[in-house]
């Protein structure tokens, strides 16, 4: 009785509720094309108005065509203990003895990367990574080591040419520095710390980036983790591609969020060049410039407000021959704006010995063009 008394209660309002639902459905019949279970009939458009958003949910096809190709490299140093200062006194040395003590030996071992960019067994890594090394170990992704050697090193651009003999060796794909844009997704791959291969997700963060750390520079920078050991491995992009080689940190001892690569085609200029010639070849203008204060340059009339005075010029050279005066103002070389000093001198050593160089300045408030044969750059001390 009870439970019939409790459906008579409760039949009035349902069967009002309804009521009142099917008059709005007829009154407002748009109401039942605005509800729907999540994620069906939705259109892609209602995010992207112009194009729908695409991108992977996964990096591991990426990393699965690059990690083969990024060894991990670990080098040992034999290096002399100091000797106590007293052991070389004469008055002392009696007490201890009269013949030469032996100078002890302690070993330093290091840790870094390294991308292999040929079948035939080079592989670029920093030069730091291997500076001084009495031995270098490489590791392969497969697990197989091999002792490699110095074919070479470069210490304007902080890189090394490395040569194992080893068969069935995986060359990465080069991808293209240049179409790199800010907010691209990149992947470092390396041996941080020593714990073996990693791989960290970040984005670029600014391109053409100078530090002061080598003579030749042209970064890019980004917030993926690149700590201690990852110096050597490799920058590459969603696809595997190689964009460039990690060189350096703000903080020595962990990643801060900043990171710099060498842009690879640069990278691999570098080990072209020194596989072929045992070192790098560069154009040489001949002259010591640096960066034009902003505010001077627009005063010059100079629009952007950019340039680089000449300092110096060294006797006979390219810039000397070609009719070049301290004190003009270099605003363009073969029609690339030049920023400051350090920019120039990487447009400059881009061109091959021999080839023109034509150059828009900036004299004694005229706009002069004059053209000098590139000569070669001095190796570097």
């Amino acid at each position: 009785m009870i439970f019939i008394r409790i459906l008579r209660y409760l039949a009035w309002p349902v069967l009002a509720g309804l009521a009142m639902a099917a008059l709005a459905i007829l009154l407002f019949p748009s109401l039942t094309t605005s509800l729907h279970t999540p994620g069906e009939g939705m259109d892609t458009g209602e995010l992207a108005p112009d194009t729908a958003w695409e991108g992977p949910v996964s990096y591991a096809e990426a990393v699965a065509r690059a990690a083969p190709s990024v060894v991990n490299i670990y080098t040992s140093k034999s290096r002399a203990r100091p000797r106590h200062p007293l052991l070389d006194d004469p008055f002392f040395r009696r007490f201890f003895s009269r013949s030469n003590l032996p100078q002890q030996q302690r070993m330093e071992s290091s840790l870094g990367s390294g991308v292999i960019l040929s079948e035939e067994g080079y592989i670029l890594t920093n030069s730091h990574v291997v500076e001084q090394a009495d031995e270098i170990v490489v590791l392969l992704h497969d697990g197989r080591e091999s002792k490699a050697k110095v074919v070479g090193a470069d210490t304007g651009t902080d890189l090394a040419v490395l040569k194992v003999d080893m068969g069935n060796l995986h060359a990465i794909d080069i991808g293209n520095p240049e179409q790199v844009r800010v907010g691209d997704v990149v992947l470092a791959i390396g041996n941080p710390f020593g714990v073996g291969q990693s791989v960290s997700q970040g984005i670029v963060s600014a391109t053409g980036r100078g530090l002061g750390l080598n003579t030749f520079e042209n970064f890019l920078q980004t917030d993926a983790a690149v700590n201690p050991g990852n110096s050597g491995g490799a920058l590459i992009d969603v696809y595997g591609n190689l964009l460039g080689i990690n060189s350096a940190i703000v903080n020595e001892s962990s990643s801060v969020g900043i990171a710099f690569a060498i842009p690879a085609d640069t990278a691999v200029r570098v080990m072209e060049d020194i596989v072929e010639h045992g070192r790098v070849i560069r154009g040489w203008l001949g002259v010591q410039a640096q960066q034009l204060a902003p505010a001077i340059a627009k005063r010059m009339g100079l629009d952007p407000p950019r340039g680089m005075i000449v300092t110096d010029i060294h006797r006979d050279g390219p810039a000397q021959r070609a009719g070049l005066r301290p004190g003009d103002v270099i605003t363009h070389i073969n029609g690339q704006l030049v920023g400051g000093g350090r920019h120039g001198t990487n447009i400059v050593a881009d061109i091959k010995p021999g080839d023109p160089i034509h150059i828009d300045l900036l004299r004694d408030g005229e706009r002069l063009s004059v053209t000098a044969v590139a000569g070669t750059r001095p190796p570097l001390e």
